[in-house]
């Protein structure tokens, strides 16, 4: 696989959080010497340095396909990162403590692609089993306060409306009126007089057809233009 050494440079370099960092001996590949080198894990992708204030790694391991087991070693608190593969190289590193050397291993065992896709494939089965009803329980916690049962509520009487103190503002020269803008009841107001009914001479006019009501009303309304008429004509 071809890399990109500037596009790596780059990354190792960046402000972005590392998943881990410190300084571990590590075994040349040719000599059996140990060297102390700065280590910076990103991602899959563990960078290192000659010390902590270089801007360029030395060095990168591409963590995929990786093992890591505990090695005895001269140094003491050695870990491998191996490979499969004939030709494959293993890299033997010490960490400076056994809790350094703990982090270290944990860190790069779970830094490759098929870690990660294991733990997705995990996760989505515990999801699976939840929503079936597969017997997984959500945790619950140890204690809980007690918490008194629930007071039924007794009914109470709707209050009634308020009648606004003020006459809202007007919109386009209409009232703007919200939901608790509500008049109080008041008292009934009276009914209504009944409709005057004009006479017929025939007998009440609610009964009568139409054409008897159409003569009764034209004759009223025949007098009344000619007295208008004879109005007009007189100097």
């Amino acid at each position: 696989m071809k890399l990109n050494e500037r596009s790596l440079a780059f990354y190792a370099t960046c402000d972005a959080p590392v998943d881990n960092a410190g300084f571990l001996y590590k075994k040349g590949g040719r000599h059996a010497a140990y060297h102390r080198r700065w280590f910076v894990l990103r991602g899959n992708m563990l960078f290192y340095f000659e010390d902590a204030a270089s801007r360029e790694p030395v060095g990168v391991i591409i963590l995929e396909g990786c093992t890591v087991e505990l090695v005895e070693a001269a140094e003491e608190f050695a870990f491998a990162v191996r490979f499969a593969g004939t030709r494959a190289r293993t890299y033997v590193l010490a960490a400076e403590s056994q809790a350094a050397m703990e982090g270290w291993v944990k860190a790069l065992s779970r830094a490759s692609f098929d870690y990660l896709r294991l733990v997705v494939r995990e996760l989505e089965q515990q999801l699976a089993a939840v929503r079936g009803g597969g017997g997984m329980a959500l945790p619950q916690p140890q204690s809980l306060p007690s918490v008194p049962a629930p007071v039924p509520a007794l009914p109470l009487p709707l209050p009634l409306p308020r009648r606004p103190s003020a006459l809202p503002p007007k919109e386009n020269g209409c009232a703007v009126w919200s939901t608790e803008a509500t008049f109080r009841p008041g008292p009934e107001p009276p009914p209504p007089p009944p409709r005057r009914r004009a006479s017929a001479p025939h007998g009440p006019l609610d009964v009568a057809p139409f054409a008897r009501l159409h003569e009764c009303y034209g004759q009223e309304i025949r007098a009344l233009r000619g007295q208008w008429l004879s109005s007009r004509v007189q100097p």
